[in-house]
């Protein structure tokens, strides 16, 4: 893409996020434009902090693996979320701190989600060295497991309790603790600088593993260390709002549309803009069409699940 473009779609993109967050912050104020300034500008950081943690981590899962319709939800780490907050709900109660307490949740969540990847990884450099999709394979198959197993737990919980496992379990910027969005940013912010000045290495990471050997790149290492900053973005993320896979998938890959090109340093701001469209359209729907009837995680995932079998009907008759 010649320069000219590219800079008009950044400009389309910055101009499209200013005019939804306009209409975010004034429709349907009815007079009383300072409270609604209070309590909706309160999700503004969180709306472009997940933007760009889903979209980042996604994109370069996708640069790890060579695939671009996997996302870091294959390892787990979402059923490993919901497996939590369920075991909390079924044997504690509602009531219970571990329950009602966001800040020690979080803190829970958090913990469990990175020390399990780190166990994983740890386990899987350590015996099977560039084993990626034996890595792959079983965070999959664990995945499949914790699902099962809550799904198996939420049927036999207290309906009550159940309601409000569902409103934690499902992803929305309706319920976001303000108190934990400092923690996101001091724990995301320096990831997300990192990977922004990896971009040329994870140019040449594209390229393939050969490629990446023969230019100095340790790969064993490096995948490492970018297994544990996409884990740690997508722990704070879904901790913080709930499961978002379909997001970073949504925006990473309409990116690779828009800007025909695998420069991370565009593909990363990029998507990362077009993620926070998503959510400030989806905000919007959520607040002034279905009257919070719905969350902002349905929507995405009834979106990203109909472009994820667009591009695999693609694929197929590519």
């Amino acid at each position: 893409m010649k320069t000219r473009q590219l800079n008009g779609v950044f400009v389309t993109l910055f101009a499209s996020i200013i005019v939804f967050l306009f209409l975010y912050m004034t429709v349907n104020t009815r007079g009383h434009l300072s409270f609604a300034f209070s309590l909706r500008g309160q999700r503004i950081v969180p709306f472009f902090l997940v933007g760009f943690t889903t979209t980042v981590s996604t994109i370069v899962f996708q640069t790890m693996t060579q695939n671009v319709i996997l996302t870091p939800s294959i390892i787990g780490l979402d059923a490993l979320y919901i497996l939590l907050q369920t075991v909390v709900f079924f044997v504690f109660g509602m009531n219970h701190v571990l329950a009602t307490n966001q800040q020690l949740n979080f803190l829970l969540s958090l913990l469990l989600m990175m020390g399990g990847s780190i166990g994983m990884f740890w386990l899987f450099f350590l015996k099977y060295p560039g084993k990626l999709y034996l890595l792959l394979m079983t965070g999959l198959i664990l995945g499949t497991f914790f699902n099962s197993f809550s799904q198996f737990l939420q049927v036999i919980i207290d309906p009550n309790e159940f309601d409000s496992l569902f409103s934690r379990t499902i992803a929305s910027f309706n319920r976001v603790d303000i108190t934990l969005v400092n923690t996101s940013l001091l724990l995301a912010l320096p990831a997300l600088i990192y990977l922004f000045k990896e971009s040329r290495r994870l140019d040449v990471l594209h390229l393939g593993r050969e490629y990446a050997l023969n230019l100095g790149i340790d790969i064993d290492f490096y995948y490492f260390k970018l297994f544990m900053l996409i884990s740690l973005l997508t722990a704070v993320t879904t901790a913080l709002v709930g499961p978002v896979s379909f997001l970073g998938f949504l925006g990473a890959n309409i990116a690779y549309k828009v800007f025909n090109t695998y420069r991370h340093s565009i593909l990363f701001l990029g998507g990362s803009l077009i993620s926070i469209v998503f959510i400030l359209i989806g905000q919007l729907l959520v607040e002034h069409v279905f009257k919070l009837q719905t969350t902002l995680g349905v929507i995405i995932q009834f979106v990203g699940g109909l472009y994820f079998l667009v591009i695999l009907f693609k694929e197929r008759n590519g």
